[in-house]
This record gives C-alpha cells, sequence and structure tokens, in this order.
C-alpha cells in the first residue's frame, strides 16, 4: 500500500474515531496581558499525531494566512486562521491546511493548531503552534502586521 493511501485511510479512520472534535476554542483562559493560557491536547490529538509520525518538537514551515501567501506586510485578526504547510510535517504533505486560533494582544503573536486538512484526506486533530511570530509594534489591538507570511509551526503536547 503506498503512502498516500496509508494516509487517507489513517485519516479516514481517526476522523470516525475523532467525531465531535472541535477545532476553534473558545474557552481558552486568557492571561493578564490577553495571551491565552495553558491547554491540555486532547486523547484523539495525540493519538493521530502518534499514527501521523508527528513527534514533539517537529517543526515544518508555514505560511500562517492562506489567504496572504508570500507577500510582506500581512494582517492578522484575532480569531479563526487556515494556515498552509510549505513542507511536510510527519506523514502530513505540503499544502496541508492547518486550522487554528490567533491571539494578537501579548508581545509576541500566539497561534495554536488544532486541526489539519491533508491534501488528499479529511480533517484530523493535532496540537501544534506558530513560534517566534513577531509584530510590528504600530499593531493595533485586535490585529498584527507582520514583516513577513511564513513562520515556523512544532508539534507539542500541550500549549503552556
Amino acid at each position: 500500500m503506498d503512502l498516500s493511501r496509508v494516509l487517507r485511510v489513517s485519516c479516514i479512520v481517526l476522523l470516525c474515531a475523532s467525531a465531535g472534535c472541535t477545532a476553534a476554542r473558545g474557552s481558552v483562559p486568557l492571561r493578564a496581558d490577553g495571551s491565552p493560557g495553558p491547554e491540555e491536547c486532547s486523547e484523539e490529538a495525540l493519538k493521530t499525531m502518534r499514527i501521523l509520525r508527528m513527534r514533539v518538537g517537529d517543526a515544518a514551515k508555514v505560511e500562517l494566512d492562506a489567504n496572504q501567501i508570500d507577500r510582506r506586510n500581512i494582517t492578522l485578526y484575532d480569531g479563526p486562521v487556515e494556515s498552509y504547510l510549505d513542507g511536510p510535517l510527519g506523514m502530513l504533505e505540503a499544502g496541508t491546511r492547518l486550522y487554528g486560533h490567533v491571539w494578537t494582544s501579548g508581545r509576541q503573536i500566539v497561534v495554536r493548531y488544532y486541526e489539519a486538512h491533508p491534501v488528499d484526506g479529511e480533517p484530523v486533530p493535532i496540537c501544534a503552534v506558530g513560534r517566534d511570530i513577531s509584530k510590528k509594534s504600530d499593531s493595533r489591538p485586535g490585529l498584527a502586521v507582520l514583516d513577513y507570511s511564513g513562520a515556523l509551526v512544532f508539534v507539542v503536547n500541550s500549549f503552556r
């Protein structure tokens, strides 16, 4: 069985096993500066990441906003985000969409990813974060202006 077929079958099985998992998180406790507090990954996400060979610390390049690929001076808003993998992450191929949430209130932008949608598969739960994403100092509340559209995404086993 080829790798793409294995990935598709795994994704279908995991989707069935994780029905009811949500990609958007509205109940994350916030710190005093407006950044999100600690949050555990779901058992479904941890299981999915093991199957997809996504290990804690694995990283890949990502376009932060699928609607602003390869641009300078992009704007991210607080709330849901759809990102785009530029390279593989475990068994996820380049082109996989990552769905998560952006918080712009702190000194650095926080992006947490809760779901991946493989190119030829069904959405699956994951836990990953965008790291070292700095905003311009003149960014207004509720949004962040960035110099570049790309960043690195890292696999995690909980959000801290």
